[in-house]
């Protein structure tokens, strides 16, 4: 089981001061020493935290890394330009917090899935793999295939929120369809130390990928200790 921290807590911190420090790529560098297989970041539309510039030094480091983004052509162009590991295509409100919940890949409007579709065969044409980021349901999984899609990253946070066996179960159910159907699976948002157990025992999980509680924690204990202690709650 693979590990990717989220690094984008750190650029907020430094955001929220138009400040250079607390630097995202000196947090990566703490978290792949700590036992990180990869980082993750998501460069928002809005450039709320992660910047252009981040990106571009984090992919210079040892590592995955896996870029989130909205499926756009500014988004595409970035992307192909670096060439991240992955990419993985969530979906972006202005007012949210974090991401709220996955994809709607079974939306009613026709235009919506096709750019959906024209962005993830630019960003494969180019030998990027694609994620989506989508909630444990069979509908969207079956369409992930159907959009051909490399990866599907199961979204996590009802599991998270509602410590529900039912949760769970759903999550389960949803990897053991994707690998059927030749999907390959993460899944991510909303685990911390206590959560993430059941979560990892989950077969066909390839990656995990983390953020918050690792970067809250890191403010007690560093971040090479907080993701030393994450992978030992993974196992």
């Amino acid at each position: 089981m693979r590990l990717g921290v989220n690094i984008d807590h750190v650029a907020t911190l430094r955001q929220a001061r138009q400040e250079t420090i607390p630097d995202p790529v000196s947090a990566a560098r703490a978290v792949i020493a700590g036992g990180a297989d990869g980082v993750v970041c998501h460069l928002r539309e809005d450039r709320r935290h992660i910047q252009d510039a981040d990106v571009r030094r984090l992919r210079a480091l040892p590592g995955r890394l896996d870029l989130e983004m909205a499926a756009t052509d500014e988004m595409a162009r970035i992307a192909i330009r670096l060439k991240p590991d992955l990419v993985t295509i969530v979906p972006e409100k202005r007012r949210e917090l974090t991401t709220e919940g996955g994809l709607d890949l079974k939306s009613k409007v026709k235009s919506k899935n096709s750019k959906l579709r024209n962005v993830i065969r630019k960003l494969q044409d180019k030998g990027i793999l694609v994620s989506l980021f989508i909630d444990p349901d069979h509908d969207q999984v079956a369409e992930a295939a159907v959009l051909q899609a490399d990866f599907i990253e199961l979204h996590t946070g009802r599991y998270c929120r509602k410590r529900a066996p039912r949760e769970l179960e759903k999550l389960g159910v949803a990897a053991q369809q994707a690998r059927l159907i030749g999907l390959r699976i993460n899944a991510g948002h909303g685990l911390d130390y206590q959560n993430v157990g059941p979560v990892a025992r989950i077969p066909g999980l390839e990656e995990l990928n983390i953020g918050f509680a690792i970067i809250a924690r890191g403010l007690l204990v560093g971040l090479e200790e907080a993701t030393r202690e994450m992978k030992e709650a993974i196992k």
